[in-house]
């Protein structure tokens, strides 16, 4: 079995922020298998399902990002899940729009949502699909960038980010992280649309 979670900030006003891209992912690969997100527990709403016959749970933290770690080690101690079958879902300020990247293990990249998990799981050994947002090409600075809404262009792709990001997700929990990494690694929504 593996937990999904999503990272993002709760309520309206955050919906189609940058930095909830995460949410987006997991609500998308929710509404492809049929599992509904029904169920609130420790601060976050989850769905629980299958996805070609792997067990998953998914869930939407509802804390803010850089408290989010607590809600995480609660969840995975609940349903006896260890970090290594953990896959966090989360934007990335490094990656150009549109890139999509699954990474094993690794720091938190100034990622708060990812140091939060980090700090309070102890340990850096649980997979992540990293979405590019890009970085601000104005004078913003990267927090007000990354809590801001997407750019018109951004947002004319932001469905094939996200069904771009559902299937690295799937492919992720079918088929192991390294045959996704081969396939999904440095595929971009930009150029890439089926």
């Amino acid at each position: 079995m593996k937990l999904v979670v999503g990272l993002g900030n709760p309520g309206e006003y955050y919906k189609l922020t940058r930095h909830n891209i995460g949410f987006l992912v997991v609500e998308r690969l929710a509404q492809e298998n049929n599992i509904e997100f029904s169920q609130r527990k420790f601060n976050s709403i989850i769905g629980k399902g299958f996805i070609i016959g792997q067990r998953v749970i998914l869930a939407k933290p509802l804390t803010y990002m850089n408290l989010c770690g607590e809600t995480v080690k609660k969840l995975l101690d609940y349903f006896g899940i260890d970090p290594e079958a953990l896959i966090v879902v989360h934007d990335d300020l490094d990656m150009e729009f549109g890139k999509i990247k699954i990474k094993e293990k690794g720091g938190h990249g100034g990622h708060n949502g990812v140091r939060s998990i980090i700090s309070i799981l102890g340990t850096n050994s649980f997979l992540r699909l990293k979405l590019g947002i890009g970085r601000p090409t104005t004078n913003k600075t990267a927090k007000d960038y990354v809590l801001g809404s997407f750019e018109q262009e951004q947002l004319d792709f932001l469905p094939e980010l996200v069904h771009l990001g559902e299937k690295a997700l799937a492919s992720i929990i079918t088929q192991g992280a390294q045959m996704a990494i081969n396939a999904f690694n440095r595929q971009s929504c930009m150029t890439v649309k089926d």
